[in-house]
């Protein structure tokens, strides 16, 4: 009898317990579902960032939300891609922008305005200009506090000129920017654009920088206002030749003069900086024209520009 107890315990022990492990185990998520709730952790993590980064693009510093602005929605290289400014004046202006992390409208930053050369334009392709192009990240070097704009527009004409100053104007506007530290610069095609820029409205900006282009513009209101504006290209630039920029800054130079301005006082305001083969060989540009890889890396040019 006591026997018979025994063993009608044991086996009562063993069915308690199986009852036990099996309510543990179809209580307990399986493997997929820890794997989808992983998921959508995941999604919900980078969509708030996606969110906050949208709304700090969105929103200027007063916190309302920016007219007439569609944001992009692609990044590269922490530029948001295929933003839109949609002027009532200009159009649809296609721009990239870096706007730093640290940006909150309690102080004022400086920007920064890069046009492009050839395969930077629009119909090119969204963001090709500053893949192929290094002025908007070589910048970041040299001023951390600046918010860079790299506009992406159809032609180097004077549309393309009235919608870069549009541009400018719209950050200035919207933006903490402090106005005596606006930089611009142009590459080849660019640099057509920028000085078409420069004839219309040069007191926007605090310095220009012109590489390997030529000037289209007219002279005289860059001279009236006293724009910096620092000329660089190959000898032999295989597109323009160095001789158009010799014959802008010549133009430039006898306009101050005519203004009785010192050598000493000129030299601050307009620079000619022609490189010969010399400084091309063992790098990795093989071409002359191609020496926007080179000038937005060098010290000595984009630090003229910087410490305007």
């Amino acid at each position: 009898m006591e026997k018979r107890k025994l063993v009608l315990t044991i086996i009562g022990v063993v069915i308690l317990a199986m009852v036990i492990m099996v309510y543990i185990y179809f209580s307990k998520p399986g493997k997929d579902e820890k794997k989808n709730q992983q998921t959508i952790n995941q999604v919900q993590t980078v969509q708030q960032k996606t969110n906050e980064k949208k709304e700090n693009t969105e929103k200027n510093t007063s916190g309302d939300e920016l007219e007439n602005v569609t944001p992009g929605s692609e990044e590269y290289r922490g530029f948001l891609l295929d933003n839109v400014l949609h002027s009532p004046n200009e159009g649809d202006i296609h721009y990239n922008v870096y706007i730093p992390d640290a940006y909150d409208g309690t102080k004022e930053y400086a920007l920064y305005v890069t046009l492009t050369g050839y395969q930077g334009l629009y119909f090119q392709g969204v963001g090709e200009n500053i893949r192929t192009e290094d002025f908007g990240f070589e910048a970041q070097k040299y001023i951390t506090d600046m918010i860079i704009v790299a506009p992406q527009l159809n032609d180097w004409g004077q549309t393309s000129a009235d919608q870069t100053i549009e541009l400018t104007q719209y950050f200035l506007t919207h933006y903490i920017i402090n106005p005596s530290k606006v930089y611009i610069n142009g590459y080849s095609g660019g640099g057509e654009t920028l000085s078409l820029v420069l004839a219309k409205q040069p007191e926007l900006y605090t310095a220009a920088l012109m590489c390997s282009s030529q000037w289209d513009g007219a002279y005289e209101p860059v001279v009236e206002i006293k724009t910096p504006v620092y000329f660089v290209i190959g000898e032999s630039d295989e597109y323009y030749g160095s001789e158009p920029f010799k014959e802008a800054y010549q133009q430039i130079h006898e306009l101050y003069k005519e203004q009785g301005l010192s050598e000493s006082e000129i030299d601050k305001l307009v620079v000619l900086d022609v490189k010969d083969k010399d400084y091309f060989e063992g790098t990795p540009v093989t071409y002359q024209h191609g020496g926007g890889y080179l000038f937005c890396r060098d010290k000595e040019i984009m630090g003229w520009l910087f410490n305007q």
